[in-house]
């Protein structure tokens, strides 16, 4: 009976880790600027201006890329909650020595947020020295919402041509 309830709560564990993804995610991008050079992944991104959205691919993975579109990284990550909404968007690193690792990002209004997975790099760093952990502020996208079509307007003529 007790192997029973251990299959049983595993079950319920497994179907709840498989709905956190569903609540942390960036509906439509987040944006930051750093004066100091991270690594995202095991990719070293330069300071500057970013861009974080959600692969259409895997909602697990996040797309960090600069504004310039000369840096972008894939990284994946984890779902992390808090108690009350986040009062504002914001990035969180953890720096070893000279070395930044994003960590951490929060949406202004959601309770998740997500934790980025470590790379073996940062955990040899973790291994050896605490983090100092720092955030700095990011931007929400606004939702952008399409003008309606005039009255009267004929979608085959706009879109298409003249026949």
């Amino acid at each position: 009976m007790k192997g029973f309830a251990k299959l049983i709560a595993g079950i319920g564990l497994l179907f709840l880790s498989s709905a956190l993804p569903m609540h942390a995610q960036i509906d439509n991008g987040l944006d930051f600027t750093t004066s100091f050079s991270f690594y995202a992944g095991n990719t070293k991104m330069p300071a500057g201006s970013y861009t974080v959205t959600q692969t259409d691919i895997d909602a697990s993975v996040l797309l960090i890329k600069s504004t310039d579109g000369n840096y972008s990284a894939f990284v994946d990550f984890i779902p992390t909650h808090a108690e009350t909404p986040h009062a504002q968007s914001d990035v969180t690193f953890h720096k070893y020595g000279d070395t930044e690792y994003l960590n951490r990002l929060w949406v202004e209004g959601q309770k998740y947020g997500m934790k980025i997975d470590p790379t073996k790099a940062e955990l040899k760093a973790a291994a050896a020295a605490s983090p100092v952990e720092h955030s700095i502020a990011a931007n929400k996208h606004q939702a952008t919402i399409a003008p309606p079509e005039p009255a009267g307007a004929n979608r085959s003529e706009t879109s298409h041509g003249a026949l």
